[in-house]
């Protein structure tokens, strides 16, 4: 079963119980790491804030058909003040619970219901190839996303590409790359750069990243760069959950060799995903 789902029916079935992190990455079979980054992949949003606008959607609901104490429903869903349920409440819809449950409407509200996942993609992978990649220097632009707000990176691009020949120390056969790292529970670190032999010369505007040796499965996305999250996805979801890897605290690799062009968005990149063999490290 991919990981994503066992997640979300964790979460349904336990929405007013109090569950962390690693309550729902332990349901999902998975350590925490691997499923930030699965279901941020699949369900555009980070999990714990999920979580939180799944409890608090219901409760509008319950608020809407009258629930007559609020602290009470508070406690339900997991606050533990009617103070702190409040503030809460206005962050994710903008209103107070005393006017939804006064108005009685709900329309207006933006509300999270269950997301339906599928239990296969549609999205076809060939088996990945394994490389033991060496120590890289990767120079760029970097910019903080969090899952499922992935709109600036083709502008982040645009803004590299005037500097690209100009980064200093430029290395390999023309190839870019963009890394995503310091993932967490609520997003990950997007640089998009070019590798060099050493920071040396490396313009002062740019992001210096060193990526450890490392362990990749590495799958071609052929497609227009468009769906390059379906193939994510598939490979987070699917092929991590029938394999005997699982993801690697580490650097995840999108390689755009001389082949691709940024103009069109057609071309092909490789994937490389950080792997280690499942139960080989805890959380």
């Amino acid at each position: 079963m991919n990981p994503v789902a066992r997640a979300l029916w964790f979460i349904e079935g336990n929405l007013g119980r109090d569950i962390a992190l690693d309550d729902i990455a332990e349901a999902a079979c998975v350590s925490r790491f691997h499923l930030t980054r699965a279901f941020g992949e699949a369900v555009a949003m980070p999990v714990v804030r999920y979580v939180r606008a799944r409890r608090l959607s219901e409760a509008a609901k319950a608020l809407a058909g009258g629930a007559p104490d609020i602290l009470s429903l508070a406690l339900e869903v997991g606050y533990g003040s009617h103070e702190a349920f409040t503030r809460a409440f206005r962050d994710q819809f903008g209103v107070t619970p005393e006017a939804v449950r006064g108005g009685g409407l709900i329309e207006t509200l933006e509300l999270v219901e269950p997301y339906l996942m599928q239990e296969t993609t549609e999205t076809k992978l060939a088996a990945p190839r394994f490389v033991d990649g060496a120590a890289m220097l990767i120079a760029g632009l970097c910019r903080r996303y969090e899952y499922g707000a992935l709109d600036g990176i083709p502008g982040q691009w645009q803004r590299l590409a005037p500097h690209i020949g100009h980064i200093g120390s430029e290395v390999g056969d023309g190839a870019t790359y963009g890394v995503c790292v310091n993932a967490d529970a609520g997003g990950f670190d997007y640089i998009c750069g070019v590798e060099v032999r050493d920071f040396s010369d490396t313009a002062p505007q740019m992001t210096r990243l060193r990526v450890p040796p490392q362990r990749y499965a590495v799958f071609r996305h052929g497609g227009h760069l468009s769906g390059i999250r379906a193939t994510m996805n598939a490979i987070m979801g699917d092929w991590l959950a029938g394999s005997a890897w699982e993801i690697a605290d580490a650097a995840l690799l999108e390689r755009y060799g001389p082949e691709f062009d940024p103009v069109s968005g057609n071309g092909g990149v490789e994937i490389w995903v950080p792997v280690t063999p499942r139960g080989a490290r805890a959380g």
